[in-house]
């Protein structure tokens, strides 16, 4: 049995879905951080558990050909990438692997494999960023948390972010460190500022900046600096507090009070003018989300007269992106401010065909299905954490032709897709589509149609 601080020789021929090389040892699996396959490592175990080990590089023997030196100052303490320490074609194939690991393993299905689509930009792709707020050496400083903690890595010149999101930062953080504004302590909930959220339009180039505070009453004392920086920067059109008073890892409150400009900003995505409030879904790379959702609209196979059901459809860009080759469109979404956008949004854009519902898709799904409706198409776009078993088991109720499934985690999709198949309904193709380089996290999309039963 290995033991901790035991240093073993080791081949890397794996990689997991958070970016750990794994090899195995004494016929134990060990999986090491800032590895890649075809590593040959001399490992020290850390940390031995019943059937597993976790292991850090001692000494690199003999390095995998796709091995690069990684060009970020911070990456081997910050915990937002896990792969620029090898290729970016070492990374699609690393992700394509991934998907279909978890659909063979997890969802036990058999289906047809497009090639990843990999994004056209690896650098500065990301159109919104959350940086948390700690107090380090008596200054406040903000950056990204270290990996599996929430010690905050500080930096503001982030290669995934755009340029001008530094500038602003270190703009306000000036602010904020010659005003002595206190940040937010997680151990202790003392302090006001938690985190600077930046959101910016990829088409418009419109900035959102939302502060999040732990008080309104307190919070005055960013008027001055919402003025400030929106002269300093006239891309910034809208500047917004949010407060989150509560302990836990959400980052945003459910309360918002604009200090200049507009409530939102607005975007264009698939040609559809859009508008984005602070709490509304936006998938961060537009790019490539366009060239997703134009897969999506392939699986969905829309002629004309179909009802396409949206569900988790944000602020709308799903469904409005097809519903010019839909009869009509029902939007499902859980959050207000979501929904309030998708109206104006199908509004802003000529589009009568379109009905968005606030609501827990779930419940939703179970109106839509007792009131007859029987949609044609259904898109489902989960978070992480997939679909419920109820939202799956009406979606299959109301027996629609097809389900296109997106989602930004592979095993709950495939987990999802074959409760789907309990259902009626069989995965027949997926593709990969990476929405995040250099980070561990990729996209699919599933087309799934109904069988016989």
């Amino acid at each position: 049995m290995l033991k901790k601080n035991e240093t073993v020789r080791l081949e890397i021929t794996g990689m997991t879905n958070e970016g750990n090389g794994v090899g195995r040892a004494e016929d134990i699996a060990v999986f090491v951080p800032m590895t890649a396959v075809g590593d040959v490592i001399d490992c020290r175990i850390v940390k031995v558990m019943k059937s597993y080990c976790y292991g850090i590089i001692d000494k690199l023997i003999d390095p995998s050909p796709a091995r690069i030196v990684p060009d970020c100052p911070v990456y081997a303490r910050c915990g937002g990438c896990a792969f620029r320490h090898f290729t970016y074609e070492e990374e699609l194939r690393v992700k394509q692997e991934a998907v279909r690991a978890s659909f063979e393993r997890i969802g036990k299905l058999t289906l047809e494999y497009e090639p990843i689509l990999g994004s056209r930009s690896t650098e500065h792709y990301r159109n919104k960023a959350q940086y948390p707020i700690a107090e380090v050496g008596g200054r406040a400083v903000c950056g990204f948390y270290s990996r599996r903690s929430h010690r905050v890595v500080p930096q503001t010149d982030c290669l995934l972010q755009p340029e001008i999101f530094r500038d602003i930062l270190n703009y306000c953080l000036a602010y904020v460190n010659d005003n002595a504004v206190p940040a937010y302590d997680e151990l202790t909930g003392r302090g006001l500022l938690r985190h600077i959220y930046l959101r910016r339009g990829e088409h418009s180039h419109q900035i959102m900046l939302c502060f999040v505070v732990t008080g309104f009453k307190e919070g005055g004392i960013f008027a001055p600096l919402a003025e400030a920086v929106a002269g300093k920067f006239p891309d910034i059109v809208s500047v917004v507090l949010n407060e989150n008073y509560a302990p836990g890892n959400v980052i945003l409150g459910k309360k918002l009070r604009t200090l200049y400009g507009s409530d939102t900003i607005e975007d264009v995505m698939c040609g559809r003018r859009v508008r984005l409030s602070p709490l509304s879904f936006y998938q961060v790379n537009t790019p490539q989300a366009e060239r997703l959702y134009a897969i999506a609209a392939e699986y969905a196979g829309l002629t004309g007269g179909e009802l396409l059901l949206d569900l988790y459809c944000g602020a709308g860009t799903v469904g409005l992106s097809m519903a010019d080759k839909a009869g009509r469109v029902i939007g499902v979404e859980v959050v207000p401010e979501a929904i309030e956008n998708a109206k104006y949004n199908a509004a802003a854009n000529g589009l009568d065909n379109c009905e968005f519902i606030c609501g827990d898709a779930g419940k939703i799904s179970g109106l839509l299905c007792s009131r007859g409706e029987r949609p044609d198409v259904i898109i489902a776009d989960p978070a992480r954490k997939g679909c419920t078993r109820d939202t799956l088991e009406y979606m299959a109720q109301m027996r629609p032709e097809r389900i296109v499934m997106i989602s930004c985690n592979h095993a709950t999709a495939a987990r999802d897709c074959a409760i789907l198949a309990e259902l009626g309904y069989k995965a027949e193709k997926c593709r990969a589509v990476d929405m995040f380089p250099r980070s561990s996290h990729v996209e699919c999309v599933v087309r799934l149609t109904k069988t016989e039963k």
